[in-house]
Order: C-alpha cells, then structure tokens, then sequence
C-alpha cells in the first residue's frame, strides 16, 4: 500500500461566511493587492505550494501500488499490459458487453483492474 502526504483542503477564502454560500469549493490564487490569503497571513488558510509534492517514486500511483491507465478498447489493454505494474481503470464510457470481453482478456494476461463489474 501506497501512503501519500496529507494536505490541507485549498479553498477559497471566507468560504464558510454567512454572505459568501454560493462560492464554490474550488480554488482560485488570490489577486487583490489587499487580499490576507495572498500575502499568507496566519489565520486564512493554506495555499498550495511545491511543498505539498509527493515524491517521484510515488507520484501518479494507484493506492494499491500500480500506475493508474486509462483503458478505452483492445488495442490500449494490450499496451498496458507490456507495463509490469500497471492498473487498468475502464473508460466509463465502454459497454458493459465491451467491458466483459475486455475483462475477459485482462484476465487472461494477469492485468489488474481497479474497477471490475459486478456480478
């Protein structure tokens, strides 16, 4: 099992305040001269910065260890499957009739899959 650092949530500013309900729970950088989040006074929240970054060896991995690839048909299973360690994750785009054949063959090869259907 893979553990990635913690961070705190990144929103905007006075999200939580009685006149601000309808700001989103997203994050904008900051750009008023007179802003507190951007000058990062105490108090405001965090910002994201590189020190938040996980390590190379971690970064874009699955929790379970395997690098996560998107999978649409045949062709893209087959070159995750020359990958030692990757996970399949099927496009929900796929048919569930697709998907079967395609599980099928993951199978077949020993290709994980983080997102099977269920019987």
């Amino acid at each position: 099992m893979i553990r990635k650092k913690d961070h705190p949530v990144f929103n905007v500013p006075n999200l939580g305040a009685k006149h601000r309900k309808r700001v989103k729970e997203r994050w904008r950088k900051q750009r008023g001269i007179d802003n507190k989040k951007r000058v990062k006074r105490s108090g405001y929240g965090a910002v994201p910065n590189i020190g938040y970054k996980n390590s190379e060896e971690i970064r874009h991995r699955r929790p379970d260890g395997g690098l996560g690839i998107l999978v649409h048909d045949a062709k893209e299973l087959e070159k995750a499957s020359g990958i030692k360690d990757a996970t399949v994750i099927f496009s929900g785009a796929i048919s569930k009739r697709k998907r079967a054949e395609l599980e099928k063959l993951a199978l077949g090869k020993g290709v994980r899959i983080a997102n099977r259907l269920r019987k």
